[in-house]
Protein backbone atom coordinates (compact mmCIF):
# COMPACT_ATOMS: atom_id res chain seq x y z
CA UNK A 1 0.00 0.00 0.00
CA UNK A 2 2.79 2.35 1.17
CA UNK A 3 6.08 2.46 -1.12
CA UNK A 4 8.51 4.22 0.44
CA UNK A 5 11.78 4.67 -1.96
CA UNK A 6 14.92 6.17 -0.05
CA UNK A 7 17.42 7.62 -2.14
CA UNK A 8 20.55 9.68 -1.65
CA UNK A 9 22.70 7.70 0.65
CA UNK A 10 26.54 7.14 -0.39
CA UNK A 11 30.42 7.34 1.04
CA UNK A 12 31.23 10.49 2.65
CA UNK A 13 34.11 11.85 4.67
CA UNK A 14 33.42 12.78 7.87
CA UNK A 15 32.07 16.63 8.19
CA UNK A 16 30.49 15.95 5.13
CA UNK A 17 26.52 16.27 3.93
CA UNK A 18 24.01 14.23 2.12
CA UNK A 19 20.58 14.42 1.51
CA UNK A 20 18.50 11.49 1.26
CA UNK A 21 15.01 11.96 -0.66
CA UNK A 22 11.83 9.43 -0.04
CA UNK A 23 9.17 9.95 -2.46
CA UNK A 24 6.08 7.74 -1.59
CA UNK A 25 4.53 6.30 -4.34
CA UNK A 26 0.94 5.58 -2.48
CA UNK A 27 0.09 6.45 1.36
CA UNK A 28 -1.91 4.08 3.83
CA UNK A 29 -5.19 6.03 4.80
CA UNK A 30 -4.29 7.26 8.01
CA UNK A 31 -0.20 7.76 7.41
CA UNK A 32 -0.06 11.41 8.01
CA UNK A 33 3.83 11.25 9.14
CA UNK A 34 6.49 10.68 7.28
CA UNK A 35 9.88 9.98 8.98
CA UNK A 36 12.88 8.80 9.34
CA UNK A 37 15.02 5.54 11.20
CA UNK A 38 18.18 4.26 11.09
CA UNK A 39 20.23 0.92 11.67
CA UNK A 40 23.74 0.72 12.78
CA UNK A 41 25.61 -2.13 12.41
CA UNK A 42 24.97 -4.70 15.48
CA UNK A 43 22.66 -1.92 16.78
CA UNK A 44 18.16 -1.65 16.90
CA UNK A 45 16.91 0.61 14.82
CA UNK A 46 16.65 4.52 15.79
CA UNK A 47 14.54 6.77 15.52
CA UNK A 48 15.69 9.48 13.94
CA UNK A 49 13.02 12.63 13.04
CA UNK A 50 9.41 12.73 11.60
CA UNK A 51 7.31 15.30 10.01
CA UNK A 52 3.61 16.22 9.89
CA UNK A 53 2.30 16.06 6.18
CA UNK A 54 -0.30 18.65 6.20
CA UNK A 55 1.67 21.48 8.35
CA UNK A 56 5.24 20.63 8.35
CA UNK A 57 5.60 19.89 12.22
CA UNK A 58 8.51 18.52 12.86
CA UNK A 59 9.93 16.04 15.15
CA UNK A 60 13.80 14.83 15.72
CA UNK A 61 15.46 12.77 18.26
CA UNK A 62 17.15 15.24 20.81
CA UNK A 63 20.79 14.19 19.66
CA UNK A 64 20.25 14.81 16.25
CA UNK A 65 18.37 17.77 15.94
CA UNK A 66 21.78 19.65 15.23
CA UNK A 67 22.44 18.36 12.47
CA UNK A 68 20.02 16.54 10.90
CA UNK A 69 16.76 18.34 9.15
CA UNK A 70 13.33 16.95 7.70
CA UNK A 71 11.44 18.30 5.11
CA UNK A 72 8.76 17.99 2.59
CA UNK A 73 7.33 18.55 -0.28
CA UNK A 74 4.00 18.30 -0.85
CA UNK A 75 3.80 18.52 -4.89
CA UNK A 76 6.07 15.78 -5.16
CA UNK A 77 5.05 13.74 -2.19
CA UNK A 78 8.29 13.36 -1.26
CA UNK A 79 10.28 13.70 2.32
CA UNK A 80 13.94 14.63 2.95
CA UNK A 81 16.57 14.40 5.45
CA UNK A 82 19.30 16.79 5.32
CA UNK A 83 22.25 15.73 7.23
CA UNK A 84 25.53 17.82 8.17
CA UNK A 85 28.69 17.68 9.63
CA UNK A 86 28.63 13.74 9.30
CA UNK A 87 30.24 11.08 11.96
CA UNK A 88 31.53 8.03 11.22
CA UNK A 89 28.78 6.78 13.97
CA UNK A 90 26.10 8.11 11.45
CA UNK A 91 27.24 5.05 9.59
CA UNK A 92 23.81 3.18 9.29
CA UNK A 93 20.94 1.86 6.73
CA UNK A 94 18.63 5.00 6.58
CA UNK A 95 14.64 4.20 6.18
CA UNK A 96 12.03 6.47 5.17
CA UNK A 97 8.56 5.63 7.15
CA UNK A 98 5.21 6.34 7.45
CA UNK A 99 2.30 6.45 10.34
CA UNK A 100 -0.63 7.60 11.26
CA UNK A 101 0.90 10.18 14.25
CA UNK A 102 4.75 11.37 15.52
CA UNK A 103 3.76 9.32 18.92
CA UNK A 104 3.54 5.76 16.49
CA UNK A 105 5.92 6.69 13.85
CA UNK A 106 8.45 6.82 17.32
CA UNK A 107 7.18 3.75 18.39
CA UNK A 108 7.70 2.11 15.03
CA UNK A 109 4.39 1.47 14.12
CA UNK A 110 5.07 1.99 10.60
CA UNK A 111 5.18 1.27 6.79
CA UNK A 112 8.67 0.85 6.33
CA UNK A 113 10.81 1.60 2.88
CA UNK A 114 14.06 -0.93 1.58
CA UNK A 115 16.49 1.94 3.15
CA UNK A 116 19.35 3.48 2.08
CA UNK A 117 23.09 3.19 3.20
CA UNK A 118 24.96 5.71 4.58
CA UNK A 119 28.55 5.25 5.40
CA UNK A 120 30.57 8.21 6.85
CA UNK A 121 34.95 7.39 6.56
CA UNK A 122 36.90 9.03 9.86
Amino acid sequence: QVQPTESGGGLVQAGGSLRLSCPISRRAMGSNVMGWFRRAPGKEREYVAAIVWNTGNTDYADSLKDRFTISRDTAKNTVYLQMNSLKPEDTAVYTCAAGPTIATVRAGRVFWGQGTQVTVSS
